[in-house]
């Protein structure tokens, strides 16, 4: 049986000021918002935070921002955040823009243990500046190291007591990759079910890369809403 948490701030706790979380979620589908919150309540600060954007600007990771509890945002875009762009030219914040599928496959690469990979994305721009560059038969590639965090904060629909996680469609996202690549990796779930009563064809991240858990009701917010004209 994994620990089961009560209190988001008491999931929390061992996160501290410097510390490198993964938070997974694309946009705002599949964020771990509770756990989000808890962070902005601890106030804990100086953090390097590795998602594939930084929420919008009073939703998600954005709160981090507009608290300024983020030191460096490891990303593939800044989406729908000005706050994030704002902090971002006016330098108060460091950030590393990533190619969407590199930034997967460097989270996924430290989940496996693998330190770095070969890819051609990014060669010839900005982004391959100070990396090795390597030929394999007519096309170079350049080097790309894995990433790991300390945290890895991750949402799922459901999990068993002993920690094996469903993911619901498209929340399923980056949270698996990012479950495998957290030294502490704490999930924040919809329902929390019997060992067994999970099929074991249908789960998404084993137990053994999680360390905790939480249930947590969801406010599922949409990043923007559209809607269709009346006529």
């Amino acid at each position: 049986m994994k620990p089961i948490y009560t209190s988001f701030i008491d999931a929390v706790e061992e996160i501290i000021d410097g510390s490198t979380i993964m938070v997974g979620g694309f946009g705002l589908c599949g964020i771990p918002e509770n756990l989000v919150l808890a962070l902005v309540e601890t106030k804990v600060k100086d953090l390097t935070v590795i998602s594939n954007n930084c929420g919008v600007d009073d939703w998600g990771l954005g709160l981090l921002l507009k608290n300024k509890q983020i030191k460096k945002m490891i990303s593939s875009y800044v989406g729908e955040n000005k706050e994030f762009e704002r902090q971002v030219l006016s330098g108060e914040v460091e950030v590393e823009l990533i190619p969407q599928g590199t930034l997967a496959e460097k989270i996924r690469a430290g989940g496996a243990g693998i330190p770095a990979f070969y890819t051609p994305a990014g060669v010839g721009t900005p982004i391959a500046e100070g990396k090795e560059i390597r030929s394999f038969g007519d096309k170079e590639y350049v080097l790309e190291e894995a990433l790991v965090a300390d945290f890895s904060l991750i949402r799922a629909s459901q999990a068993d007591k002993m920690g094996n996680l469903i993911y619901n469609k498209t929340a399923q996202n980056f949270n698996p990759m990012i479950a495998t690549a957290g030294k502490v990796t704490i999930a924040e779930v919809e329902e929390l079910v019997e060992v067994g009563e999970l099929r074991p064809d249908s789960i998404h991240t084993p137990s053994i890369y999680v360390q905790k858990l939480i249930v947590g009701k969801q406010v599922k917010r949409i990043e923007r809403l559209t809607v269709q004209k009346s006529s």
